[in-house]
């Protein structure tokens, strides 16, 4: 399952770094790719249930998703 969301907070490098990296520790995420001139969040992972706790993840970590 590939989701997309729109992450207005990405500001530079670093957001895109932290973004990466705190996804790709969650269990069951295959792929993280967040981009600073979109300001999109793409993430591809194994269980539908996962995506409130993908959701919650961007969200603790100052990342909410708009829309």
């Amino acid at each position: 399952m590939n989701k997309t969301y729109s992450v207005p907070s990405i500001h530079c490098q670093h957001c895109v770094h932290t973004i990466k990296m705190e996804l790709s520790e969650l269990e069951g995420v295959q792929n993280v790719d967040a981009d600073l001139d979109s300001k999109k969040v793409s993430v591809t992972f194994d269980n539908p249930e996962l995506e409130k706790t993908i959701l919650e993840t961007l969200d603790e970590i100052g990342y909410p998703v708009e829309g």
